[in-house]
């Protein structure tokens, strides 16, 4: 199996921390040297590993902020 290369090329965000200090993250990432792009996924504290994550263009980005802003939040209490 081929390895995977990964740079983390901004943090944007925490979104989230368990008990084991794994943290839910927004970064910029560049996979196997390619262009950076918008990724959420859970992170060891030393950013050595990772979860299972979604990976979005800039375009994916904008069309989910959208979405995002149209959602109440209060419905859901």
């Amino acid at each position: 199996m081929a390895e995977l290369k990964f740079e983390i090329t901004e943090s944007l965000g925490v979104l989230a921390e368990n008990a084991k200090g794994w943290t839910k993250e927004l970064n910029l990432v560049s996979w196997n040297e390619h262009e950076p792009k918008y990724d959420i996924r859970d992170w060891s504290p030393d950013h050595s590993r990772m979860g299972k994550g979604v990976t979005l263009t800039a375009d994916e980005l904008a069309a989910l902020k959208e979405i995002l802003a149209d959602i109440d939040l209060d419905s859901f209490e």
